[in-house]
């Protein structure tokens, strides 16, 4: 995905900036003290595997990156820590800073998922700034996960029975 065709307002120099403003992790969870224990008690739950480790310490070329967020948001009190334990796997290339969504809402404008304002919302950047990917809302993991509880270990077969008023509401 080029940043044009996200919007020609998404520069490098916007960018910077905007990553200029984030917060480290250990500050943006400060910013709600209430909200704060959930998501460290993700983070402790959470080690990386030796071979993960071994991957994200592997990278020589520094990486911005900004994730737009919402303290009160539970994908994004799991998802966090997990981009925290990424970022201190390799510090020296890896910089991510946090941004509350709903305090820059005009970078949030500019990365919608289906016209939506998703968290949370992950904004890679070259090492010079330049736009060069993103990724939000929930992972594919998480999706099945949610599937999984509300519609059981797997969906109905194709010709399994469904009931006349499942039918009817359907139609």
């Amino acid at each position: 995905m080029s940043t044009s065709s996200l919007t020609p307002s998404l520069t490098a120099s916007f960018l910077e900036h905007k990553h200029s403003l984030g917060l480290s992790y250990a500050d943006y969870l400060e910013t709600s003290p209430d909200k704060k224990p959930k998501w460290l008690a993700v983070h402790e739950k959470l080690r990386l595997t030796k071979d993960q480790t071994q991957l994200i310490s592997s990278f020589t070329r520094r990486m911005n990156i900004i994730c737009l967020s919402g303290m009160w948001c539970g994908d994004c009190s799991s998802q966090g820590p997990m981009l925290a334990h990424i970022a201190a796997a390799n510090p020296d290339h890896i910089n991510l800073r946090w941004l509350d969504r709903d305090e820059h809402l005009d970078l949030a404008d500019l990365v919608k998922i289906n016209a939506g304002l998703r968290v949370p919302t992950v904004i890679f950047l070259a090492e010079d700034f330049e736009f060069v990917s993103l990724f939000a809302d929930r992972t594919l993991a998480r999706y099945r996960a949610v599937a999984a509880k509300q519609l059981g270990p797997s969906c109905p077969l194709p010709g399994a029975d469904i009931p006349a008023d499942e039918l009817a509401a359907t139609l």
